[in-house]
Parts: structure tokens; sequence; C-alpha cells
């Protein structure tokens, strides 16, 4: 294993630009980092022309002693996404998106990854309490031909997790070019509850694009408003064949920067009924589904409404949509089935937050000016992995207030180690979608919102960043150290 602290810090000089200076930063595309994320470009193939893929639930090497062991190859593959082209992948296990892990709250999972490709990668579990040696820090690597085994304790409750890379200066394109899949807890808490299970739970991982029509291949540059593609399951724009009942949809954006905004195209009823940190404490009945990157949200859908033969697109009508990523895929009725699931009128019960011991701000801030090399910020601050940022008591309840000091762009705010709680969006109370745990909130420019965190887990340092990782390659990105 390799570690990019050992590495960078080694006396390497950029011409007096830190570790986040832009002689090791991707290419930047820097009219596109602050204007808009309306993409450009048409789309290239025909809605709705080809299945929405079921993502492969990965099977354990070993399930003795308690725990699960998985063994899993980053490496680059050849696939075909367009019709009569073929896109080179970064992938796991050479699927696209990475397979689907299933784990239970109280057994631990081992996995094991090596690493195949050309570049340096780092696995984060997203939304995990883990210790810090596992928690795929930015700056602690994998080098090409190496490995590494990550120990996840699954001490926290149910909750739609996923893991994606996010080894600094390359995260970005790294996810971008498949490196992300998913991982859902669960408990005994969810599995009591009679909600759709089995084939009727399906995992919805949405991102955009941009590929070359020509070639096939995935073009990366930073801040690209031509991602116009949208991949669900990594197939473009695809249907879905669905039974007249109800089916549980665990939405995950999985883009680098695109929001979403997720809604049926008859304005339908969706019931949202868990976020980031598992279950909402209640059921919200909404027309639509506000997901940015990083954000999941799970929802259920009753299709019995609709008569067979139906054919309902999904809808995206979120910041920076164009006509060519409004569509994200259809759901084709076509048989009637059995349904004994219900939701029920309380999910789940959190217990009430403690008084804060401690109060902080965090501001959020990218260049906007049209400069040639934008680079971005947390409080005024470029990224540096040998600086603490903030130091935090091991069980302290902290109140954060996070604020989105840029006019034009938008971000998001994510924390590793810990599910927070949202006390306030922009003054005023959290709506239902928000009442429940999560690990990424948005913020739309300007917005300010104050969220509640508990760091009584593991002790270690840890970063907090935008989830656009666009930005946090540029630098949005700080570290807390809990002791």
């Amino acid at each position: 294993m390799a570690t990019r602290r050992r590495m960078l810090g080694a006396g390497l000089s950029f011409a007096g630009v830190g570790l986040t200076g832009v002689s090791l930063l991707p290419a930047l595309n820097a009219r596109g980092a602050t204007e808009d994320l309306a993409a450009a470009a048409p789309s290239p193939v025909q809605p709705f022309a080809g299945p929405m893929p079921l993502v492969p639930v990965l099977a354990p090497v070993s399930t003795a002693h308690g725990r699960d062991v998985y063994e899993m190859t980053m490496r680059t593959v050849t696939r075909s996404i367009l019709p009569g082209l073929q896109t080179e992948l970064r992938t796991y296990n050479g699927q696209f998106p990475g397979p689907t892990i299933k784990a239970r709250r109280g057994r631990p999972v081992v996995i094991r990854q090596r690493n195949e490709l050309t570049v340096d990668t780092s696995v984060h579990l997203h939304g995990a309490a883990v210790p810090p040696r596992h928690d795929g820090s930015p700056m602690d690597t994998i080098a090409p031909g190496a490995e590494r085994v990550y120990r996840y304790p699954n001490r926290q409750a149910h909750a739609s997790l996923w893991y994606h890379d996010h080894a600094h200066h390359v995260e970005s394109e790294n996810v971008y070019r498949g490196m992300h899949g998913s991982y859902l807890l669960t408990d005994d808490e969810e599995e009591a509850l009679p909600l759709p299970k089995g084939a009727y739970d399906v995992v919805i991982g949405i991102r955009d694009a941009h590929f070359d029509l020509a070639t096939g291949a995935l073009v990366y540059r930073m801040s690209d408003r031509a991602r116009s593609t949208l991949l669900v399951n990594g197939a473009p724009t695809p249907y879905f064949k669905v039974a007249a009942r109800s089916y549980r949809l665990r939405f995950a954006n999985h883009s680098n920067q695109r929001f979403l905004e997720l809604r049926l195209e008859d304005g339908g009823d969706l019931v949202q009924i868990a976020s980031d940190g598992g279950l909402l404490p209640r059921p919200h009945t909404t027309s639509s589904v506000y997901l940015t990157s990083g954000e999941r949200a799970d929802v259920v859908i009753d299709f019995s409404r609709y008569p067979v033969g139906t054919q309902l697109v999904l809808e995206n009508t979120g910041f920076g949509a164009g006509a060519e990523s409004a569509q994200v895929m259809r759901f084709d009725v076509d048989r009637t089935a059995e349904d004994d699931s219900s939701v029920p009128d309380v999910l789940r019960t959190l217990p009430p937050l403690p008084e804060p011991t401690a109060e902080r701000t965090v501001v959020l801030r990218m260049d906007e000016d049209g400069r040639p090399q934008p680079r971005a910020y947390i409080d005024g601050k470029l990224y540096d992995p040998d600086r603490v940022d903030a130091r935090i008591r091991s069980g302290a309840s902290e109140l954060w207030t996070v604020t989105n000091a840029n006019a034009k762009a938008p971000h998001n705010f994510h924390l590793h180690l810990v599910q927070f709680r949202i006390r306030e969006r922009n003054g005023a109370a959290p709506g239902p979608q928000e009442a429940g745990l999560k690990d990424t909130v948005r913020l739309l420019p300007g917005e300010t919102v104050k969220l509640q965190a508990t760091f009584d887990t593991y002790r270690g340092e840890y970063v907090y960043h935008c989830h656009m990782l666009d930005h946090s390659a540029m630098g949005m990105m700080a570290t807390m150290k809990i002791t």
C-alpha cells in the first residue's frame, strides 16, 4: 500500500503551489466551473431503447467466524454502453456500476481490494462509521499493483450506503469513470416492517456522462457541462418492466456534480421512506425527490394504480436539467402480481437530539469570476492533508452552521464518520424529507443549513467536503480530528 501523504510530502515542489495546487489537478474547464450545470450536447441514444440492468449482488468468499469476507479487483474493462461503440471503464470486479454488497448490522464485512489500475485508489464507504484506517482517506491510497483490506464493523443502523473511490486529485475522475457501487445495510428493525422486499426492492443508481460519439470514450473534464447522457445502473435512459404492485426503489445520485429532481411524468405520488441514513421517522408523500451528488432516497411507488400496458417516464427537473437530461428512465407496467406489502404510518423512532456541546461554522466557496484556474475552499482554505481544521472532543454533539457563500455555484456538504440531523434550513425547520439521518446535504447559492452530529464512535482524523467531487478535487475539503 502506498500512502499519498508520504509520497506528496517528500519534498516535492510545484512552483509554490500547495498539495491541492493546479499542478496536480485534472485539466479544468474553468468557464464551466461556475456556470450552471445544464448539459450542452444532445443525447447520443434513443431513449428507452434497452432494459435497465439489475446490479448483481456480490457473494462473499467466506462467511466463517461471524463475518462476511469479499474480494474485489479494481481493473479497466471495455463495455458497450452506447449502441455500436465500446467504452473503457475503471471498475470494481469488471462491473459497471460496481456490485452491490448486502450487509447486516452487527455482522462485520471484510473486503480485500486489489488495484490493477494504473492510478492510485482509495475506497470510501460513504455514510459508514468505521475506524480511520478503513475509511478510505483521500491521502491513504492503494498504489497500482498493491492491495488493501478494509474492515467494516456495521455497528450502525440500517441505511442505503454506497462505496466509491476517494484518492485525492483523482477521486473525481475515478468515480466518473465507473468506481462506485451500492452497500445495503439492514437490521431487524427494518426487516420487521412490511415494506416491499425481494424482487420488489430495487437499487436504481443514476449518474450522468459525456461520451465521444466517434469512439464511445468517456470524456472527462473538470466541471464539464456536456455530461448530457443519464445512465441508470450503467444503461442510458432505459426502461424497467414492473408489475402492477408496490416497489421499493432505492434511488442514489452517483453523479460527480449533477443535481437531480425526480418525478413521475403524471405527477403521481412518490412515498419517500428513507434518506441517506436509513428510514425516515414517518413516510413522506411527495410529487418529487431532490438528490444532490452522493445523496440517496428510498421511495415506494404503487404501480397498481396504473393499468397493465402503461408506460410511465421518470423525469429529472433538477438544477441545470436541460431537455437532453429531462428523461431518466421509463417504467413499463406489463403484468399483475400479488402484493402483501404496505408502508406503516411510523417507520422508526429517532432519539431526541441532545443540547449541543459546541458550535462551529463552515463556509463553502469557490472562484466564480472566470479565472482560468479556479479553486474551491472551505473557510477560505484549500485542502491540506497535514492541517487539522476542526478538533472535536470524543462524545461531543456539535451544531455546525454550513453556508454556501457563492452567488452562482451550488454545493453540497458531506461529513465522514457520522450521520447527522438537520436542525434548520435558511432559518426554518427542515421539511419532512430531511427529518431523518443524513450524511450529505444540499446547499444552493446563498443557502445556510444547521446540522447536528454526535461524535461518539471512533477517534482519529476524517475529512469533510463538498460532495460535488469536482469541487473537492479542486480543494473544497478539510480535516477534523476526534480525540
